[in-house]
């Protein structure tokens, strides 16, 4: 078997950001889908990487998945790799499974070791867009909640992104965690997302501030790079420490477990390398007592998808993000759509990725650029 063409679609799915999926198709009729991360303003450079890729794909047998991997890393990118390419190779690789699993007619977890446990268990995200005031939040949460999500995930600090904040915006923030524990009670998790944004200083005395609330961990408080002000964050609170959406393959998180700086890592199976990278990850993080909660800002199909094939048999993970403002989207594009039951999804059982998608449906929703808004911000407050 032979890959004979590889097609980028590159859509919009009405929020967020465009999403990024890639078809491999073989001599053999059998197709595979993956899907790369993406950012807003970086989508179309992960497409060019998909395209100058596809030169060194085509003609080679889709099933030898590593040997690939490793010639793209050793001799495109010689050895200098950055995120967009590790986006490009994430989905590239994820097709390769798929045409794998497709082939041998099984799951790609039974290709992994097996199956760990049947349903993965979601947080929701994505929900909590437009709301301005506390209040705001709590109602969002309630609403959350009444769609059968046991767990949920927000950015409570508000404004810009900025490493050095006023105490109005630490106060600000700690009332909104307040609120959202306060609307969906004591046996909803929380979890509490910082995108990396404060000085520690800052992200220390928020953490203390809602330690009160119990929420069920404190995502990226300081960035992943500068790893012992992480640990140092991580031995100042009480809340268990998330890192690992902004680092690549398993040589950028060596450190993190070495100087034991978080409890847990999300690494994202769209970004970090794909599939087989994300399950080598999570390996080298169980003998330091890391968890593993795979990062999912993608769509809630083929991302998704290969989440789910991951996060099934290792057995360290944790729970798993799905965003609900893309739910519409998913439902529209894919040919038989994942459902949150009581905040679980089932391990799909088909061959492969176990999903598929309607070609015609995704050209429904071409690419489309999003307003520059972070840069209007810094516009608008000059330097």
């Amino acid at each position: 078997m032979k890959v004979t063409d590889v097609t980028t679609f590159l859509a919009h799915p009405g929020t967020g950001k465009n999403l990024c999926f890639v078809k491999i198709d073989t001599d053999e009729g059998i197709h595979g889908w993956g899907e790369c991360y993406t950012q807003s303003d970086r989508d179309l450079q992960v497409v060019a990487h998909v395209d100058q890729l596809e030169r060194y794909l085509v003609g080679r047998n889709p099933m030898n998945i590593k040997h690939f991997t490793q010639m793209a890393y050793d001799d495109f990118a010689g050895r200098r790799s950055a995120m967009d390419f590790w986006c490009a190779i994430s989905g590239l690789e994820q097709a390769m499974w798929d045409i794998t699993g497709k082939k041998l007619g099984v799951p790609v977890h039974m290709l992994l070791g097996g199956a760990c446990r049947d349903k993965i268990r979601v947080y929701a995200n994505g929900w909590s867009g437009g709301a301005k005031t506390p209040e705001d939040l709590a109602d969002k949460a309630s609403q959350v909640i009444e769609m059968g999500f046991t767990a949920l995930k927000f950015d409570p600090i508000p404004g810009p992104w900025r490493t050095y904040v006023d105490k109005t915006v630490e106060q600000q923030s700690i009332e909104n965690v307040r609120a959202v524990r306060q609307a969906v009670g004591e046996d909803v998790d929380i979890l509490v997302e910082m995108h990396r944004r404060l000085a520690p200083m800052h992200a220390i005395k928020i953490a203390k501030g809602i330690q009160q609330y119990h929420p069920f961990w404190f995502e990226e408080p300081v960035l992943a790079e500068n790893v012992d002000a992480l640990a140092a964050v991580k031995r100042e609170i009480d809340i268990p420490i998330v890192t690992g959406e902004e680092l690549y393959t398993k040589f950028e998180f060596r450190e993190i477990f070495e100087k034991q700086a978080a409890d847990i890592i999300n690494p994202d199976v769209c970004n970090v390398g794909g599939i087989l990278e994300l399950k080598e990850i999570a390996a080298m993080a169980e003998p330091y007592y890391v968890v593993v909660s795979p990062h999912n800002y993608n769509s809630t199909t083929v991302g998704l998808a290969a989440t789910l094939q991951v996060s099934t048999c290792i057995p360290n993970f944790l729970i798993t993000e799905y965003f609900v403002n893309l739910e519409a989207f998913g439902n529209a594009v894919a040919v038989k759509p994942f459902e949150v039951v009581d905040g679980y999804i089932r391990v799909p059982q088909g061959p492969g990725l176990g999903i598929e998608l309607d070609e015609a449906a995704l050209n429904q929703h071409p690419y489309q650029p999003f307003p520059a808004r972070s840069l209007r911000q810094y516009y608008e407050e000059g330097p």
